[in-house]
């Protein structure tokens, strides 16, 4: 597939690598000419110096050709203005902007027939949305949600007091007393797909797939006590912020709002009147204190510094904060967890990147293609989705009687309502979709390619 790649912040780079693997053919604009040389240093692309929503730029860039824009800058109105610039000279082509201001936003998606816009992507949006969801349920690192919410992976830590450490994974379902399967392991920095006979360890991140209704009896099985989130304190006051305290405010939870800038503090005031917004700096530990940071039951950092995310998640854990979750852009996760004490980690352009991957994928294979993907372990495995169809390899036969390539897991089979999570026995049929837990290194373009 021709694809034109614009802007190559943190979501162009986590897309370029993708692209690359599954063949894609791939031209990269950029208008500062170091990104553009960094690039050419990395990878082996096409680039183009230039701004993207410029009808010259896009025709150096070939776009009469292109099969799908990707405008990905800093600037909403940039990336807009590209996709409509393409539309205009190639009307067959995809097209997907990253619209992150909401007074843009809700004007975008209701506009999105005029446009044009394939796929509207909101970073800041998604992030809040992820938080969210682990507001609702803590105890859990990370959530995936599948089978239109019927069916979940998440992600424990496991330490050395944990009735896990040392369990052998055909012995969880008498530990856990629920429907629960290890899908992935993390230790040391490494991605494993496990069988039944490996055994979980002090140290290990573990992610389980499970049905959504079995969460919480996973969560008190395995000793994990948690309370509902009744207030949080939300560090900066950018986006992101905006996006989740209007969500924990329709809920019912308390929010505080630490922000040290005063327009921005003024800002997010006017937009979240039922909020507490407090101008200090979120360094000073002691102005916490002053705030009552110890009486808070969740911690979110979203300030725009990852270092500055990372202490006050170690801060907010001395103080025994139950649930702690911050962002972070440019740190790897890799590097932080298992390393030091900060709860959660959201990454925008994981988010981000999912959503695009997925949607290229479905133009490139509308037959079969993902309902859904998400980045686990770090980006070491997928979780994918699929629906079987009449070409489903395998239809009816158990899953003992076939072989899946290495690295590759069926995780769940759901039918209708009804989630089960697979044994040797299992079988699926047309309209069953699966989910797929894999950390092969070639892409998993369609469901037939598990097969070995």
């Amino acid at each position: 597939m021709r694809i034109i790649l614009a802007g190559s912040g943190q979501i162009g780079y986590a897309l370029i690598k993708s692209f690359l693997d599954e063949g894609h053919d791939l031209t990269i604009i950029d208008e500062d000419q170091n990104t553009i040389n960094n690039i050419q240093n990395t990878f082996d692309v096409m680039t183009l110096c230039g701004n993207c929503a410029t009808a010259s730029a896009l025709h150096d860039a070939n776009i009469e050709k292109a099969d799908l824009l990707i405008a990905v800058t800093s600037k909403d109105e940039i990336n807009l203005l590209a996709c409509m610039t393409s539309k205009s000279i190639n009307p067959k082509i995809h097209t997907i902007a990253r619209i992150r201001n909401p007074e843009y936003a809700n004007q975008v998606y209701s506009m999105q027939e005029v446009t044009g816009l394939s796929l509207i992507v909101n970073p800041e949006q998604s992030v809040a949305n992820e938080i969210y969801m682990l507001l609702k349920m803590p105890g859990f690192l990370r959530r995936e949600s599948f089978a239109r919410g019927q069916f979940e992976i998440v992600e424990l830590k496991v330490d050395q007091n944990s009735v896990l450490n040392g369990l052998a994974l055909n012995q969880l379902p008498g530990t856990v007393k629920c429907k629960a399967l290890v899908c992935a392991i993390v230790r040391n920095d490494q991605c494993i797909i496990p069988r039944g006979n490996h055994t979980i360890e002090a140290g290990d991140r573990i992610f389980v797939a499970a049905p959504t209704d079995s969460l919480s009896d996973l969560l008190k099985n395995v000793g994990v006590t948690t309370k509902r989130v009744k207030n949080c304190m939300i560090i900066g006051g950018g986006r992101s912020t905006y996006y989740l305290g209007q969500k924990l405010i329709d809920s019912g939870i308390k929010v505080k709002i630490i922000e040290p800038d005063p327009t921005v503090s003024r800002l997010i005031m006017n937009q979240l009147p039922k909020a507490s917004v407090i101008q200090e700096n979120p360094q000073d530990q002691d102005s916490l204190i002053r705030e009552g940071i110890e009486d808070f039951d969740s911690l979110v950092s979203l300030t725009s510094q990852d270092a500055v995310n990372a202490i006050t998640a170690m801060f907010g854990t001395t103080l025994g904060i139950q649930t702690i979750i911050s962002k972070f852009d440019q740190m790897s996760s890799s590097v932080l967890f298992g390393k030091i004490p900060i709860g959660s980690i959201v990454r925008p352009q994981d988010l981000a990147s999912n959503a695009i991957l997925r949607y290229v994928r479905a133009m490139q294979n509308q037959s079969g293609a993902a309902i859904s993907i998400h980045n686990i372990a770090d980006g070491k495995a997928e979780a994918l989705e699929f629906e079987v169809n009449e070409h489903t390899l395998h239809i009816g036969e158990p899953l003992k009687s076939f072989k899946l390539k290495d690295n590759v897991l069926i995780s769940c089979i759901t039918t209708g309502s009804e989630t089960t999570i697979p044994n040797g026995d299992s079988k699926f049929n047309p309209g069953d979709t699966l989910v797929i837990v894999s950390s092969h290194s070639g892409a998993i373009a369609q469901l037939n390619d598990i097969f070995a």
